[in-house]
């Protein structure tokens, strides 16, 4: 059998559209009259690149007559050699060979053209003989793969490329990984974004794709299918709009009227992860870690305690970072409870627990954060360490985000500060609190910028996590009687300059030759 080069992993590693490609989409485009998937134009591709290099070989096997050393052939015959990558030669001269062994048989020389070789060949050989094939043979197709296996093995990755180079060919439009010919679109001009965006703002919330093309009075004769995929094509390739809706709902925002931080991970949440040993952490403080939960950990951290499936209520910790950001973490449990679109951000309804008032706020799903709380943390006065709870409503999908309240009264904090604007200072002081916090986490500040930008210094913005850990206790520790300081703290008051999950500062912790564990979470300075 002929070796197919469709059925190596190498061909589809290598795959690029040619025009017969695209022309071959168009015509399945059209003919579809609907949006496909990029999954399904590359299980029809592969079917059609299939096909035709079946028909290409049985061209190739076409042009003359097969050789087989059991078969005599005459001057002027055009002979096919599968064995030398079916080369076609002509037959020159004709006569008898000598070999006993052999019987009665010829010797044909065939001509291959000016730029090869002339070459002897048997025939009319009585014996059997391995290359004794005939066309059939050479195609014979039992034990090929077919394509909707490829697809699932050697041109496993097809989708991905096809998916990229699709994207730079100017008449194929695309939405959340679909795909329509644009002589299928319905036209979409400026004077309907334009309308869309008025509506949108006159609403003050997402609006979705069917109510739109409602308002839009588009053509009644286009498919609804391709109505929403041409407005929603149109939609997306405008940067006035964003895609919010939760789950398989498609809606609309203006990214304008969007806080700038559900838009941009703001300055105090931005983390570059670092490769981290877990054993280097030990075992008390991965449990200390695995109850922060903080949503940069590393996922093997909990990958003994799944969060349950259906999971409606949960309690976060908020943590510096996340108070002066005005956003809330995106961990583990909160991913189970706030919802998922197709989009970057997630649009969601928060229900004040105290108030009952209903306010917008935004899922960034990259940066592991939901924003547009800053107004609900000032109004209640929230500090840093504050337990927050948020329990889902029903099918609503509104969540119901809420704090521990106890009675206001000053007491004992931590409190940041910038010292002669080039060092962090913290010290104790009294603030009033009014809501349940951990004793560990609590930290205070009335100066955030000036905070922010002292992040940004040398001095701290290219210090080694180990220096860094270090300065912190030291700091810390001169506000304990006995010296001696709680990991969560450190981690706590490490993150009012840099970002970073407890793991790589509890790995500094325990490995600061410096330092050493004096039981319970805390560290002191090494005897």
């Amino acid at each position: 059998m002929i070796e197919r080069n469709t059925q190596t992993a190498e061909y589809w590693r290598e795959f690029s559209l040619t025009p017969a490609d695209t022309e071959f989409l168009r015509n399945l485009l059209l003919d579809a009259e609907r949006p496909l998937t990029t999954r399904e134009l590359a299980q029809a591709l592969i079917t059609e690149r299939c096909r035709r290099e079946e028909a290409d070989l049985r061209a190739e096997l076409s042009r003359g007559v097969i050789y087989q050393p059991k078969n005599r052939f005459a001057i002027g015959d055009k002979v096919i050699f599968p064995a030398l990558d079916f080369r076609l030669g002509e037959v020159i001269e004709s006569r008898p060979g000598q070999n006993p062994e052999h019987g009665e048989f010829d010797v044909i020389t065939v001509d291959f053209g000016p730029s090869r070789r002339q070459r002897s060949f048997a025939a009319g050989l009585s014996g059997p003989h391995k290359l004794d094939a005939n066309a059939s043979d050479l195609l014979v197709a039992g034990d090929l793969i077919s394509p909707e296996k490829l697809l699932a093995s050697s041109a496993s990755a097809m989708p991905a490329l096809l998916g990229t180079q699709l994207s730079v060919q100017p008449d194929f439009a695309t939405f959340e990984d679909r795909w329509l010919h644009r002589d299928l679109l319905a036209e979409i001009h400026v004077g309907h974004l334009n309308i869309a965006e008025a509506l949108i703002e006159m609403r003050g919330l997402p609006v979705e794709t069917k109510t739109l093309v409602k308002e839009l009075d588009l053509p009644a004769e286009i498919k609804p299918e391709v109505l929403a995929f041409s407005l929603q094509s149109a939609l997306i390739a405008d940067g006035r709009f964003d895609q919010v809706g939760p789950g398989e709902v498609r809606q609309w925002y203006l990214s304008r009227l969007e806080p700038i931080e559900a838009l941009a991970v703001p300055a105090a949440l931005r983390y570059q992860p670092s490769d981290l040993d877990l054993a280097q952490v030990p075992s008390d403080l991965v449990q200390l870690a695995l109850e922060l939960d903080d949503e940069w950990s590393d996922p093997a951290l909990g990958k003994d305690t799944d969060v349950r499936a259906g999971l409606t209520t949960t309690t976060l910790l908020l943590t510096y970072p996340h108070l002066v950001s005005g956003t809330l973490p995106l961990n583990r449990h909160a991913g189970a409870i706030f919802p998922k679109g197709h989009g970057e951000r997630t649009a969601v309804t928060l229900i004040d627990g105290r108030w009952g008032n209903r306010f917008q706020a935004w899922v960034n799903h990259a940066g592991r954060y939901v924003a547009g709380l800053r107004p609900w943390f000032e109004k209640h006065k929230l500090p840093a360490g504050a337990f927050i709870t948020l329990e889902r409503r029903d099918e609503s999908g509104e969540i119901v985000v809420d704090f521990r309240p106890k009675r206001m009264r000053r007491e004992w904090t931590r409190f940041a500060q910038p010292a002669d604007g080039s060092r962090l200072d913290i010290q104790l002081r009294k603030q009033e609190v009014a809501c349940e916090y951990d004793e560990q986490i609590i930290i205070g500040d009335d100066r955030n910028e000036e905070i922010l930008r002292l992040r940004s210094t040398p001095a701290y913005a290219h210090a080694g996590l180990d220096d860094l850990v270090f300065e912190v206790f030291t700091d810390l520790a001169g506000l304990s009687q006995t010296g001696s300081v709680h990991a969560k703290t450190i981690y706590s008051a490490v993150n009012v300059l840099r970002r970073c999950p407890p793991e790589p500062v509890f790995a500094a912790l325990a490995s600061h030759p410096k330092l050493e564990a004096a039981g319970g979470g805390t560290f002191r300075l090494a005897i």
